[in-house]
């Protein structure tokens, strides 16, 4: 995954930015005691001269009540939202025709107070599943949202939005890139996301909005957002459940004016994956992280099968919890990920130190190997030799997790009590 730097090209440079959302929005957030009093648990994101709009929805077939909304209001609309209103503290899933009912409640009066259309609005929740919206304390904070979007005087920070999507995560997760251009102009994307358990998104508990200034036709956003979650959403796991509201929004808002679309997708990717990241690193009980990166396949998907396989395997990451250096493992994990290769041809390394080739351990310093299966972050390595030089690199993908702790399991023990 990408990390955060400066990057230049002909059409324009790429560099970090202050955690803003760009032009053409406004956010607010309000506290409805939805599972917890004194915190905001309600946020909304407003584009008061309309935006293009895409989405990523869950595939779970328990897909939640305000899913079902935002996937039809996105259709009907054909890709222009105008606003975005989500919880936390109820996912509002599995709760039959009266939580449809409620998540229909929650698009209409925003509606109203923004003076937008019903289609207009998109809608999302997160929190336990199988427990009905507390109504009664919501639809008296919506107005009151709006009126705070209404006197807002530009656009605002991330953070208060980041804070109110919140339930098991320990800290707000945002990210923001501006985009140089050669005229002078400049483009912001900015991003903020959610999530710390039931992670691994299929399209985890996990929601991401991810926005821009910049002029964008809905069916290129579409692409450029698909673009982004796929290195970056699908490349992620904390536990291995895909929960039943994960969902990555997209807006442009079209103030900056347009913008190259490779730069605006690399922007777009660079925010993402840095999300996808904090995401990880926030998991529940999280000590360690683990970044399985696979070169050398027959194919891109081989690849990608590996590295998920081992980074997904119960066996690896309680060795990476304990700090254990046992690869066995996760040569072991490759083994059985399905993907055709000769065992002979697999090399192994970890922190950067060789661990196994041509079929049989390698000399190793033993303290360093420890010391690499104990730090903060643990780089495995995989070749497996199918191709060598360009098409290794082409034939190569990464995959990030974390160590499955005692911590996580308390927690997800206790979830509801």
């Amino acid at each position: 995954m990408t990390h955060a730097h400066a990057e230049s090209s002909a059409a324009g440079r790429i560099v970090a930015a202050t955690h803003h959302w760009p032009r053409g929005f406004r956010a607010s957030v309000g506290a409805a005691a939805i599972k917890k009093p004194g915190r905001d648990d309600l946020a909304l994101l407003a584009m008061p001269e309309g935006a293009s709009a895409a989405a990523i929805f869950t595939r779970n077939l328990f897909a939640a009540a305000p899913i079902e909304v935002s996937r039809r209001h996105i259709r009907d609309s054909r890709g222009h939202a105008s606003a975005l209103i989500l919880n936390s503290g109820c996912a509002n899933a599995a709760t039959g025709p009266r939580g449809l009912g409620n998540a229909q409640e929650m698009v209409d009066a925003v509606s109203i107070a923004l003076g937008c259309a019903c289609e207009a609005v998109l809608v999302n929740s997160t929190g336990v599943i199988g427990v009905q919206l507390p109504m009664d304390r919501i639809a008296p904070v919506i107005p009151k949202m709006a009126t705070g979007i209404a006197e807002a005087l530009d656009a605002g920070p991330l953070e208060p939005f980041a804070r109110a999507i919140m339930t098991t995560d320990t800290k707000p997760k945002m990210s923001a890139r501006r985009i140089e251009l050669p005229d002078n102009r400049t483009v912001h994307v900015a991003g903020v996301a959610k999530g710390a358990g039931m992670i691994r998104p299929d399209m985890a508990t996990m929601i991401s909005v991810l926005a821009t200034d910049a002029a964008v036709e809905p069916k290129a956003l579409d692409r450029i957002l698909r673009h982004a979650a796929d290195a970056s959403y699908h490349r992620i796991s904390v536990d291995g459940d895909t929960s039943t509201n994960d969902s990555v929004f997209a807006f442009a808002s079209g103030v900056a004016g347009a913008c190259d679309e490779i730069l605006l997708a690399r922007a777009f990717r660079e925010v993402a994956c840095e999300l996808a990241r904090m995401i990880v690193c926030d998991g529940e009980g999280f000590e360690r992280s683990l970044a399985v990166r696979v070169t050398g396949a027959a194919t891109k998907t081989d690849a990608l099968k590996v590295a998920e396989t081992v980074a997904s395997s119960l066996l690896v990451r309680t060795a990476i919890t304990g700090g254990d250096p046992n690869w066995g493992r996760i040569v072991a994990a490759a083994g059985r990920a399905g993907v055709a290769f000769r065992p002979g041809d697999l090399e192994l390394r970890v922190g950067g130190i060789l661990i196994f080739r041509d079929g049989e351990p390698c000399p190793a310093d033993s303290s360093a190997v420890r010391a690499a299966f104990n730090g903060s972050h643990v780089a495995v390595e995989i070749s497996l030799g199918a191709t060598d030089g360009a098409t290794a690199e082409t034939n190569s993908d990464e995959f990030l997790s974390c160590g499955l702790t005692t911590e996580y399991v308390r927690l997800n023990a206790d979830y509801t009590t």
